[in-house]
Formats: structure tokens, sequence, C-alpha cells
């Protein structure tokens, strides 16, 4: 993240933001970043220190005179309720503020039964979680939930999703503040599994790329550790780009020749059961590669062939560091499929500096990078401001 430069006008908030983002770490360090006075400095972090949102922490190495104190942000002054739903399985998660897991819960949660049977379901698990370690309403910091559709991320709603049936613009938000009077923030899977392995294992990659494909496909990109969105949530989208060959095959979505119509691992799952192998999702293609199952293996490696057919476009357009594969299929022949195509159809230049990798988080991707959406909204700069002031 780059310095935050700053003058006589250097807010409270402010300076949470270079702690907690490591840009400062005594109060030496943030006259020198701010300009402002010691006084004034002193004035501004009184409300940060009583709050308990800034911690002082030992000292650090002197070079002569009294060694400076250590200002750390509080990781364990509050807490995050995370939630990650798939078309039939969630899990949901107690965080610090540092994204490290104190306590999960994962179990089976069908997202067709529509929002207010699954987000009650999600609303107990979150209850079990925080008194199972002793915390209550009133030491949490917020909520966030990934979604396996495309949702308007300043509203929250989720629009016209082609696998959840029932949920198009309904108040998530709303739904949730009713038992937890808290800021939720709601985002696509892929958006959120991207920022969590962003952050978690490439913090200096200035443009990553994850895509994840189980009974879906859906990518999400981070562009400068923030998630690029578009301008309504619709970026990343690729599971709908109609490719060639694709024939008649209906997605789920009503066209014809989507990418995830042909390429996904429920369209792999629908071709296994043609076949006369029972497969209904992705979880299940990915337990018959694990067993060596032929025709699961070359439909699987035909797959990722033509998700590198989409991808080459992605690269050459966005020019990332890192390609990540995850989901389902990721760990599987999908990915060699993936780099069959992808460094044929793609120019050198557009590679030569491209990592494409795995997912490391595996099945708490998501749950970091929508913990991590709730800590950067509720204690960014104006919202910290804005409680001091209140």
């Amino acid at each position: 993240m780059g310095q935050t430069r700053a003058d006589g006008a250097t807010s409270a908030g402010q300076l949470l933001h270079l702690v907690r983002t490591g840009q400062a770490g005594t109060r030496g360090e943030l006259q020198r970043l701010t300009g402002l006075s010691r006084s004034t400095l002193g004035l501004r972090l009184e409300g940060l220190l009583r709050n308990g949102w800034l911690v002082e922490a030992g000292s650090t190495a002197s070079t002569g005179g009294r060694p400076p104190t250590v200002l750390q942000f509080d990781q364990q002054h509050a807490v995050v309720l995370a939630a990650d739903l798939d078309t039939r399985h969630a899990r949901a998660a107690l965080l610090d503020l540092g994204g490290n897991l104190l306590a999960e819960h994962s179990g089976e949660l069908v997202v067709a039964d529509g929002p207010a049977v699954v987000l009650d379901t999600l609303a107990s698990w979150f209850e079990a979680l925080l008194a199972g370690q002793g915390r209550s309403v009133d030491d949490l910091a917020g909520i966030g939930l990934s979604v396996p559709g495309p949702v308007e991320f300043d509203t929250g709603l989720v629009i016209r999703p082609p696998i959840m049936p029932g949920w198009d613009e309904y108040p998530i938000r709303d739904h949730l503040r009713r038992r937890y009077d808290v800021p939720v923030l709601v985002d696509n899977d892929a958006n959120a599994m991207a920022l969590g392995e962003q952050t978690a294992g490439y913090p200096d990659c200035p443009a990553f790329v994850l895509v994840k494909v189980s009974t879906g496909i859906g990518a999400g990109v981070v562009i400068n550790g923030a998630v690029f969105r578009g301008i309504d949530g619709g970026a990343g989208d690729i599971g709908h780009i109609r490719v060639r060959d694709a024939g008649d095959a209906k997605c789920q979505c009503g066209s014809l020749g989507c990418l995830a119509a042909v390429a996904s691992g429920g369209a792999v799952a629908a071709a296994l059961t043609d076949l006369g192998v029972t497969a209904r999702s992705g979880a299940d293609v990915h337990a018959l590669l694990a067993t060596g199952q032929p025709d699961a293996l070359r439909l699987a490696r035909d797959a990722g062939r033509r998700v590198g057919e989409v991808l080459a476009t992605v690269v050459s357009l966005i020019n990332p560091g890192v390609l990540m594969i995850a989901g389902d299929l990721a760990h599987t022949d999908f990915v060699a499929g993936v780099h069959e195509v992808l460094y044929q159809a793609t120019l050198p230049r557009a590679t030569r500096h491209l990592d494409v990798v795995t997912g490391r988080l595996a099945d708490r991707a998501a749950l970091q990078g929508v913990g991590r959406l709730v800590v950067d909204e509720v204690y960014s700069p104006a919202a910290v401001d804005e409680r001091l002031a209140g």
C-alpha cells in the first residue's frame, strides 16, 4: 500500500491506518510520515488508545536515549464472523482482526432452500461460534459473507444469480442485522477467495487473478491489494462468456454456449452421468479424479483446455503476476489442460512473468477474504473518525 503523506489535517483514522498496514510503528515514524507536531499527534492517538484499537507494546532498539515505544493495532480487541456459501455446503468462522481463525463450523446447507432458511441457519451457527469462544455480540466488529453469485457490492444485493433461486435482490444485510447490529458485507465467492489468497500468499503482487472452478466458474481480480469489481460487480464473470464449439449446451443462466455450460465441474459431472458414471457436482468430480477414473480424467483435462482458451484473453488483458486455479478442479488434471492451451494462445510477453499456481487456503480462502473486507471497512480512516466523533 502506498504511504499516506500527510499534513496538519491528518486524522486519527489515518494514523490508525498507517499503523495497521505496517507503514509506521512508533510515534516518531508517524511524525515523519505525517508532519504532525508531537502534541497534536499525542491528542489524536489518545482516542485510538482509549478505545483499545491501538496498544503500546514494548519498545524498539534505541540508537541513543530512551527507546521508542512500539504502537500496534490490537487484533484481539474485537472479532469478525465470516461465512462462505456454496451450492450445497457452507462454512462459518470466527476470526480475530488479523484474520486468525478462532473457531469454525461447516455443514450441509442448500442455497436453493432460499435466503430466509439459509441465513437463519448461518445466524444459529454464528451464535454457537461466539458462545464457544466466550464472546458476545458486543465484541463483534462485523460480518462478512461470500455467495456463489453476482453481487452488487455497494448494496450487498445478489443480482440475478443463476444458481441461487429466490435470492435475487434479497436484503441479506437487513436480514442479518436484525440479530447483529454491525456492518454486514457481501461479495461474490471468487472475489472473496482472490482477496484471501492474495493477502495470505502474494501480498506484493500488484495484479492477481483467481479462477474458481467448481459447480460453476468465476474469477476474482485483485489490483494493488483491492478487489476490482467493475461498474456494478460484474467483473470476473468469465463463466458466462460464450465459447466456440459449445453447440447448444444450455447454461444455468438460460443462455447457450457459456463456458460454465461446457467446462465447469457441474458440466463435467453432467457429462459423466451421461456416460453412466454418477456425479452431481464439482465435488463429486474431484472425488472421481482422486481415484483416477478414466472418463473423469479425460473430461477434466478437456474442460481445462476450454478454460485455458478464455484465460488466454484474461491474461493478455490484465497481465497478472499470478494466475491461481482454485475450487473443486484445482490440483487435478484440469490444471494440465489449462497449461496446455494458455501458453500456446498468448504471446510470450504476457506470460514471461506469470506464475500459474493452485489455491493454498482451500476451504478457508473466502473466509479470509470476507474477513479482510470487514476489517478494511470497519477500520478505514473515515469509519474510525466517524466513530470517534460520535
